[in-house]
């Protein structure tokens, strides 16, 4: 996987500014246009998908720097996995 996607997560907001954790790296991306829900239900448009091995910390509000430089959010983040059948664990985080 040749995309390096760098993930920032969102721990907290203080009175001046949102905090996030250490960096980490993600390695597939798809520019793809979705529509998607976030934590609150509302429909919002996804412009990036990353898919990374399982266990990513990468709440919404993370903060996501994509292999052009473009800054983006974190919208949703869902850990697929299927015991038992024969296809790989991962992480989906849809992105702003």
């Amino acid at each position: 996987m040749r995309h390096e996607v760098t993930v920032e997560p969102y721990l907290s907001t203080s009175v001046y500014e949102p905090h996030y954790g250490p960096p980490v790296t993600a390695r597939a991306l798809d520019e793809t246009v979705r529509h998607v829900r976030d934590r609150t239900g509302a429909e919002v448009v996804s412009t990036a998908q990353i898919t990374a091995a399982p266990g990513l910390d990468c709440p919404p509000g993370s903060r996501l720097t994509l292999p052009d430089g473009r800054r983006a959010t974190a919208i949703s983040t869902a850990q697929h996995t299927a015991p038992g059948l024969p296809v790989p664990a991962s992480t989906e985080v849809n992105a702003e």
